[in-house]
């Protein structure tokens, strides 16, 4: 089960953020997750969004370049270890994570890891057989 994440490439330069937040704030669109990678000159910012395919074209309206990618999307729970245990699930089964993210969950007592990795519908398999529940998009606006 995939997820669509929006990157948007971004000026690393006050205010970039903000602007970005602001396009998408005002035609409505709710940020569920972000991640900002940076260099000295630009950054990455990654987000999940309700509408991907709105956000984007809002964005590209926008002058903003971006693209979407697929994600894995995992449950876990929101204590100790809970992040740990999804991510021994794929390091012992030799997959590469790429990079992850995570956030708390609208149900009490789970948070979400965002996955991007190597052999994905590998790891799928792996992280249900682990007991790991992988979420989709309407779950995560539930």
């Amino acid at each position: 089960m995939r997820v669509k994440q929006i990157s948007v490439f971004i000026e690393n330069k006050a205010g970039s953020l903000s602007d970005v937040c602001g396009v998408l704030a005002d035609s409505g669109i709710n940020l569920r997750a972000l991640s900002i990678a940076d260099t000295r000159d630009f950054g990455i910012l990654r987000i999940i969004v309700e509408d991907p395919e709105r956000a984007t074209e809002i964005l590209r309206s926008a002058g903003y370049a971006c693209k979407t990618t697929y994600v894995i999307a995992v449950e876990i729970e929101d204590a100790p270890g809970g992040m740990a245990k999804a991510i021994r699930t794929i390091t012992d089964a030799g997959i590469e994570i790429e990079y992850a993210y995570a956030f708390v969950s609208h149900k009490q007592g789970s948070a979400y890891m965002i996955f991007r990795m190597s052999h994905s519908e590998e790891s799928e398999k792996k992280l249900e057989g682990a007991g790991l529940s992988l979420v989709s998009s309407e779950q995560l606006f539930g």
